[in-house]
């Protein structure tokens, strides 16, 4: 089945070597599992989550694929730890923008890839509530996460879309062996005005 599935995200290809190697990896609202087979075929240990049981069923083996609505309830992977990597493409439910941060490891990265505004001028998706609104991403990883990369505009292929992209890491903490470099102190300026 692997060989049938459309090619990964160019976004995710373009930033997994971030991840640490053989890291536990959700990916959230994995559709066909394009990107999961993809990232179990790089080393990492896939959870695929999406509402459609049939996809889920139909993921290649090596995968760990759960059935569960992101939208009803209670968030449904609070026993599932936390992740080297939270990979979302092609969907947006801002509720569970609290949920993908916490889900984040030390170390983790967020890779985060949908529809943008504007979109809505050539085609679906169109509604605001699945549109990113500009500058959006950035706003919700401001002060979390340190950003490696972010892109707001449009793409040409598969099909021509108005998209918004982020990569962003959720630095370890440093441990006290780690603390901050130490300052030392600039030279005194000078007193008074410049001599001639």
């Amino acid at each position: 089945m692997h060989s049938q599935l459309a090619a990964p995200s160019t976004w995710l290809t373009r930033w997994a070597h971030l991840i640490r190697p053989g890291g536990r990896v959700l990916d959230l609202a994995c559709g066909s599992g394009r990107n999961a087979a993809w990232l179990a075929g790089q080393g990492f240990a896939v959870l695929a989550v999406d509402r459609d049981a049939e996809a889920v069923a139909g993921l290649p083996a090596g995968i760990e694929g759960r059935v569960a609505d992101l939208e009803q309830g209670t968030w449904p992977l609070a026993d599932a730890g936390r992740f080297d990597a939270v990979v979302v493409t092609n969907y947006l439910h801002r509720p569970l923008w609290p949920y993908l941060l916490d889900a984040l490891a030390p170390g983790g990265v967020l890779v985060y890839e949908t529809f943008a505004a504007g979109n809505e001028t050539i085609g679906k998706p169109s509604r605001p509530d699945f549109l990113l609104r500009p500058g959006e991403l950035l706003e919700v990883t401001r002060g979390t996460l340190r950003v490696t990369g972010y892109e707001d505009g449009t793409l040409a292929a598969p099909r021509e879309a108005f998209v918004q992209r982020i990569c962003a890491v959720r630095e370890a903490p440093r441990s006290e062996s780690e603390a901050a470099p130490p300052r030392y102190p600039l030279p005194s300026a000078p007193s008074g005005p410049p001599r001639p």
